[in-house]
């Protein structure tokens, strides 16, 4: 989303009303004149026309964005090959704080593309039918770190947590693992990843190469048990959060080369992967022509369901839900997204963004320095947008609703990312001490919710007759955030 437009719609949510959830009119009184005519219409479930045209022109934004933000997503993963290479070349503290950042940077225009899943686009699917796409080796969690290196366990990162029940590998678990053993490491090693019911096994993509450069975030005595005693970072400098992996784990540790292949092998697969899925949303590519064409009314209410479910399961059953109410209700570190570099905020804050991206049709780059303004621009996209329709169709108090929804957002994302920014990262919030309906990811787990809800009124007002949210996505009730999922 355009920072700029994010701005105006957080000054939009301090004038207009509170939104509810999913209680906004589909019989929406508030119509304009329609910006782009339609020659081919039929009407709504709401009884209002459909336009053909305009539903294409959503479409059309929606694989343009895909296109820039993996576009995107691959370069900032070649960097961070890049700046694992040098580090390997010169092992040094300042070289491994370069590929740290360099990783932080990698996940702003990825954590903006999850919107396209849970649609059989290729992230999910090399087909458009099965689910066998490369999500899996690219963006799994929890991860499977006792399979891959060592660890140190006590309350917080008991047996249940790290423990790894099954796996596909022929490491001999638990006596050994990847890096003390002498197991090949290669691209076939990595690819048997997730294998397991639990998936405690994941040692593929970005939080194993996370976990490789940070290690895991205990007490600065080095000590596990952090229910209560989790440090707070240095202000200004994001480094200084998450796990304390020593330099000499580098260099004179008797398996630091082994760590410099994994690494080596890890990046390259996730660079591999990446592609695969950008070269899907390529101009005239198999899966981008599918998409994009369009024949009829049908066919465009289709494509139209699969960007809703994107954008309605990511905001409540997978960001809400999974990546959120688990960890807050039970103040566990280790199911918080990026636990090892402690950069859940911006996970949180990015997936958010994504959803904002599909709904107005806008992608506005990627933040290069972490300042938290997106400065690479080059692929931006200007688009036409769910916003541009409603109103176009006569819906603009359905689109006042959403737009102030992801307002809101916004706002209690914002104020996650801002308190990491202050040196209270999520780790901290999650706390039980934290734990009340102030708390801003508390009211984050809300907003989605109210959110999921407008985005299934788009849906109706539309003649979709899909439900946006996938019930398979989380078993959380997101209206309690305090109670524990089941």
């Amino acid at each position: 989303m355009l920072f700029s437009r994010l701005l105006a719609l957080l000054a939009l949510s301090a004038v207009l009303s509170a939104c509810g959830g999913g209680g906004s009119s589909s019989s929406d009184s508030g119509a304009s004149s329609s910006s782009s005519s339609s020659s081919s219409s039929s009407s709504s479930s709401s009884g209002g026309e459909f336009s053909l045209e305009n539903a294409r022109a959503i479409i059309n934004s929606n694989a343009d964005i895909a296109y820039a933000v993996y576009s995107d997503a691959v370069d900032t993963a070649v960097a961070l090959q890049t700046a694992i290479t040098n580090f390997k070349a010169e092992p040094t503290q300042t070289n491994l704080d370069a590929a740290k950042q360099a990783w932080l940077v990698a996940r702003e225009p990825y954590g903006q593309s999850e919107v396209y899943r849970f649609r059989l686009s290729p992230i999910d699917s090399t087909n458009y039918q099965d689910e066998d796409g490369p999500e899996g080796d690219i963006n799994a969690w929890p991860l499977g770190e006792a399979l891959i290196d060592y660890v140190v366990t006590g309350s917080d990162f008991g047996s249940d947590q790290v423990e790894v029940a099954s796996h596909s590998t022929t490491v001999n678990y638990p006596d050994e693992n990847i890096i003390n053993s002498s197991v090949t490491i290669d691209e076939n090693l990595i690819s048997n990843t997730a294998t397991a019911d639990d998936e405690h096994d994941v040692i593929a993509g970005y939080h194993a190469i996370e976990f490789m450069l940070w290690g895991q975030d205990l007490n600065l005595d080095g000590s596990a048990d952090t229910e209560t005693t989790r440090e707070l970072s240095m202000v200004g400098n994001i480094l200084t959060s998450g796990g304390h992996r020593p330099l000499e784990d580098f260099t004179s540790d008797t398996y630091a080369e082994r760590r410099f292949q994994y690494l080596e092998v890890l990046v390259a697969k996730l660079i591999n992967d990446l592609t695969s899925v950008r070269d899907g949303w390529a101009p005239n590519a198999s899966y981008r022509t599918a998409f994009t064409s369009v024949a009829n009314v049908a066919a465009a209410r289709q494509k139209l369901a699969e960007i809703l479910v994107g954008m309605g399961t990511l905001s409540e059953g997978e960001l809400a839900g999974e990546r959120m109410q688990i960890a807050f209700s039970s103040n566990s570190q280790e199911d918080e997204h990026s636990c090892f570099s402690d950069n859940t905020h911006r996970d949180i804050w990015l997936d958010a963004e994504g959803v904002s991206n599909s709904y107005f049709g806008d992608y506005a780059g990627y933040d290069s320095d972490l300042d938290g303004v997106d400065d690479v621009t080059t692929r931006a996209v200007s688009g036409y947008g769910f916003d541009d329709y409603l109103n176009a169709a006569g819906f603009s108090t359905l689109d006042d609703s959403l737009q102030q929804a992801l307002a809101n957002t916004a706002t209690h994302t914002q104020a996650i990312d801002a308190s990491a920014r202050a040196g209270s990262p999520f780790d901290v919030l999650i706390m039980d001490e934290n734990r009340n309906s102030d708390n801003p990811v508390y009211k984050a787990i809300i907003a989605l919710n109210q959110q999921s809800a407008l985005i299934a009124d788009v849906a109706e007002v539309l003649g979709v007759d899909t439900s946006v949210v996938d019930e398979g996505a989380s078993d959380c009730d997101t209206t309690q955030p305090d109670q524990t999922c089941e």
